[in-house]
């Protein structure tokens, strides 16, 4: 599975093994996905640490600045720029739409999905996230 970062280089989601990843899926004219924007951004001001990411990938066409701006709009540029212009991460991620959020431990597997926005600065949400966090 491979995306861009913010200054255009090519990523892989192994780059976060050994860590906990929360792998979401958003594009600019996702109304759901702007609801849930500022959610995510303060999961990762609460949680985000070198064992813990809130890796945001804009599936967007209109590319990375349009991508940027829409973080900064929202209030969610706490958030590392991520993007797949080709929106490939729905098909290999088997994503039947947007948002799209997935819990990756720190073995690279699945833990959870959330097809649909959520509240995810929730006590239930950074417990399901402290938890992946607890498992070594």
């Amino acid at each position: 599975v491979t995306f861009q970062d913010g200054a255009g280089a090519t990523l892989a989601l192994s780059a976060w093994k050994g860590r906990v990843a929360l792998i979401n899926l958003w594009a600019t004219w996702c109304g759901p996905c702007r609801k849930e924007m500022p959610a995510l951004a303060a999961l990762q001001k609460d949680l985000g640490s070198k064992d813990f990411e809130v890796v945001a990938v804009s599936l967007d066409m209109k590319g990375i600045p349009a991508s940027s701006a829409f973080l900064k709009e929202t209030g969610a540029d706490a958030l590392a720029l991520y993007a797949d212009p080709k929106g490939e991460l729905l098909n290999t991620l088997n994503a039947p739409g947007l948002p799209v959020t997935i819990l990756v431990d720190r073995q690279g597997r699945e833990a959870a999905r959330m097809v649909g926005p959520a509240e995810w600065n929730s006590p239930e949400a950074q417990a399901l996230i402290k938890a992946a966090l607890a498992e070594k």
